[in-house]
């Protein structure tokens, strides 16, 4: 029988995005088999490369400031987000979040790929924030 598992203040690792997360259920931290959740910490200014996932859903849920996000094929629109706010990201779907305010932005991330960045395809031919 599987077990529960109490993960502790996670470490802090620096994905293929190029922001900064706080590690949470993973497959290497708990042995999580379809899922993964971390906390991410956005400071002013910061910026991920734009990206997509391969086959797996992501959300986000915003737990204070705010942040943008650009998405579609080449970016071409924008979604503001604020605390309180979720964001469904389809499996596939290029995006690129970034914090354009003078506050940290802090999210929680869960998504359907239990290893956090095996599934993270960085885009190179679309122009980055």
């Amino acid at each position: 029988m599987a077990e529960c598992r109490l993960i502790q203040g996670g470490e802090g690792f620096r994905g293929k995005q190029g922001l900064d997360y706080f590690s949470g259920v993973s497959a290497e931290s708990s042995g999580s088999q379809a899922i993964c959740m971390h906390l991410l910490e956005m400071p002013p200014g910061a910026s991920a490369k734009p990206h997509y996932h391969e086959a797996h859903e992501t959300v986000i849920f915003v737990l204070e400031g705010a942040a943008e996000m650009r998405h579609a094929p080449k970016l071409e629109h924008v979604m503001r987000t604020a605390a309180g706010d979720f964001v469904y990201i389809p499996p596939g779907v290029p995006h690129q979040p970034y914090n354009p305010s003078d506050e940290v932005v802090r999210a929680v991330i869960a998504r359907t790929d239990p290893n956090e960045q095996e599934s993270v395809i960085l885009l190179e031919d679309v122009d980055a924030v």
